[in-house]
């Protein structure tokens, strides 16, 4: 089970191998970028839990990427730790008047620099910022969105379920589950990014539980490509036996064997032409009822 998903910027190339080296010896999933744009990219791509920035590098510094990064909302709840030679109070000051989170000061302790990449990622966590298993925003932040939603016009929702995940967890795991949930989240990652707007935003909720908020004339296609790429894909997760045969047999309180479809996606679509919503909870009460008809 990986302890989180980080993203190291930085243009020497000894650093980084050794912090991706030294970061997967503990269990992390590890990307590197060496330039401030392939920082955006990969940021957006893989969803990272935190990311250790340098300020220095070959094209956009790292107090631009970090005002990037802020600005969007996919990636505004995402932790960052400034990495730099720096040791001037006035740069420490720029970057966290920018929204970062920490920063350490080369050259630095390996073992500091881990405690702060955990410390950071828990406090994330703590704090119901982001989900521990998918790194995407949950809790307070998804409500801030939906009380931001109130206040325009042309929403779409997309609000996502797993159907399976349960008969998938009995006979395979928690760990195998949540590796599906993460599975999900980079899918709805990579859809948004190729579909859809700068400005959307995507939730885990909890459990099998997913948003997306978008523009009302992009969900159908969202959501066509999603369940498409789902169905396409989520058979790896399955071993050789039960893909080939299509179903999941379980046994029944009886003892009984039972054929369980392989998982698939349960999506729901509401609009702003489905209101008027006057608070989010006419909206969450219309989003749950979206996925009711859904699961019909």
């Amino acid at each position: 089970m990986s302890e989180g998903r980080i993203l190291v910027v930085e243009d020497d190339f000894d650093i980084s191998n050794m912090l991706q080296l030294y970061f997967k010896s503990l269990g992390y999933d590890v990307h590197v970028a060496s330039r401030g744009g392939d920082a955006l990219d990969l940021t957006r791509q893989k969803m990272p839990n935190v990311i250790v920035l340098d300020i220095m590098l070959p094209d956009i510094d790292g107090y631009e990427v970090c005002r990037q990064l802020r600005t969007n909302l996919r990636t505004s709840h995402i932790p960052i730790l400034f990495l730099t030679q720096k040791d001037e109070r006035s740069d420490k000051i720029r970057g966290l008047e920018l929204g970062a989170d920490d920063y350490i000061t080369k050259p630095f302790d390996v073992e500091e620099l881990r405690l702060r990449v955990r410390n950071t990622i828990k406090r994330a966590e703590i704090e119901s910022l982001t989900s521990p298993t998918t790194g995407l925003p949950s809790g307070r932040l998804i409500e801030q969105q939906l009380r931001q939603l109130l206040r325009r016009e042309d929403w779409g929702i997309l609000y996502l379920g797993i159907n399976g995940l349960e008969a998938f967890n009995e006979v395979y795991g928690f760990v195998a589950g949540e590796e599906v949930l993460r599975f999900a989240g980079m899918l709805l990652s990579d859809v948004v990014e190729t579909l859809g707007a700068p400005e959307d935003f995507i939730g885990h909720i909890g459990g099998d539980d997913f948003i997306v908020i978008t523009k009302q004339g992009l969900l159908a296609p969202m959501k066509e490509d999603l369940v498409r790429r789902f169905d396409e894909s989520v058979g790896t997760h399955y071993d050789f036996m039960t893909r080939m045969q299509g179903y999941l047999v379980i046994k029944d309180d009886e003892g009984n064997d039972t054929h369980v479809p392989l998982m698939s996606l349960q999506v729901g679509m509401l609009t702003a032409s489905d209101g008027p919503f006057t608070d989010i909870r006419e909206v969450t009460e219309a989003m749950a009822e979206t996925r009711r008809r859904a699961r019909r």
